[in-house]
């Protein structure tokens, strides 16, 4: 989940509500045995997460939000050691964490890896020098929302749809770079962990005609709306975290992962070091992981996402609404946000840059 996607949807209006039913922890002292500090992502504020977890353990679990990993490590810097117990970090993220000595190894035989998508478990990313920092928790795409009562559901099945003629006028593209040109990479027959420099002529040629295709560009909140009203029929970025929570209000919005594939993103659970108390920690770490903790955190008031864990407590509706026995599928055709370095990203900020003011 993006920095961009978090801090938009902390914004909206289904999360104003949530959010203001809980006590954000401003700053903290060593914390008591009958409390607990998470460093935390909008969706694990709503009470019907966290409130559970309180009344079966006994506890308090303070929590404080953050959007994006700079900031989470920013407030890590500035408080004491053992402050903080568990932290939500995006999962391409946990190197980062690791290499500044933060989070402490989580025992594998006490947590349901063996029921985790295995797509999910980023292995490559959670697990540093043959130990486990982080457990993936949520996941879900970036690409393709629509109406299927405006559009033929059979086009979203491919992303040509996106810069032919058929839906002119009728898109909206969620303004942030890395995924949406994660799409185009995809859409031109690249990967999304391959990109080079070289590759951004192309992908700026297919963004152009996206772009010429588009009603509007805008963030999540401004995008996310212009769908729900009708304003536009598709929205490219899109994904269970837009369509899922609005079922209920207008069931005839729905995602699709084209036959070109999606871009994925995955969020983590990691315990820190100095925690004063890692036994808690890896309670509300188990927690997140159980069945019923799994499905609270995907259907949070906050935003909707596919729940890690298999085995995750969901009702039919639910599952029917996040597509989940579709999942292998769509999983197969996924890939990974694109992860540039200094010098390619700020390339890919400036084609972006382009690309909105192209007329």
């Amino acid at each position: 989940m993006t920095n961009n996607l978090r801090s938009a949807l902390k914004r909206g209006m289904r999360v104003a509500a949530a959010a203001s039913t809980l006590a954000m922890l401003a700053g903290t002292s060593p914390l008591s045995a009958q409390e607990l500090n998470a460093l935390i992502w909008c969706d694990h504020a709503d009470p019907a997460l966290l409130q559970p977890f309180e009344e079966a353990n006994g506890v308090k679990v303070n929590v404080k939000e953050f959007e994006g990993t700079g900031a989470g490590f920013a407030i890590v810097d500035q408080s004491q050691p053992g402050d903080w117990d568990v932290m939500v970090i995006d999962s391409i993220d946990v190197p980062r964490g690791v290499e500044k000595g933060l989070f402490e190894p989580l025992p594998e035989d006490k947590l349901p890896f063996a029921d985790l998508f295995p797509e999910v478990k980023m292995d490559n990313k959670t697990v540093v020098n043959g130990k486990r920092y982080a457990i993936t928790e949520k996941f879900g795409y970036n690409t393709i929302s629509f109406n299927k009562t405006k559009v033929d559901p059979a086009d979203m099945d491919t992303l040509s749809s996106l810069t032919g003629d058929k839906y002119k006028g009728r898109l909206a593209i969620y303004d942030y770079y890395l995924p949406v040109i994660g799409m185009a990479a995809l859409a031109i027959g690249k990967k999304t962990a391959d990109l080079t420099e070289a590759d951004l002529p192309a992908i700026k040629e297919e963004l152009l005609k996206m772009k010429a295709n588009a009603k509007l560009v805008g963030e999540v909140t401004a995008s996310q709306t212009a769908l729900a009203t009708g304003e536009v029929d598709i929205l490219v970025g899109g994904g269970e975290w837009v369509t899922a929570g609005l079922a209920k209000e207008n069931p005839a919005l729905d995602f699709s992962i084209p036959k070109e594939g999606g871009v994925l993103w995955s969020q983590s659970l990691a315990m820190f070091k100095d925690s004063k108390n890692k036994d808690l920690a890896l309670k509300f770490i188990q927690y997140v992981l159980s069945p019923e903790g799994q499905a609270r955190l995907a259907t949070s008031s906050c935003y909707w996402g596919m729940p890690s864990n298999k085995k995750a407590a969901l009702t039919d509706n639910e599952k029917k609404t996040l597509r989940f026995d579709e999942q292998p599928a769509f999983l197969a055709r996924a890939q990974a946000y694109p992860a540039p370095n200094a010098d390619l990203d700020k390339k890919m900020q400036d084609m972006w840059t382009e690309m909105l003011q192209a007329q």
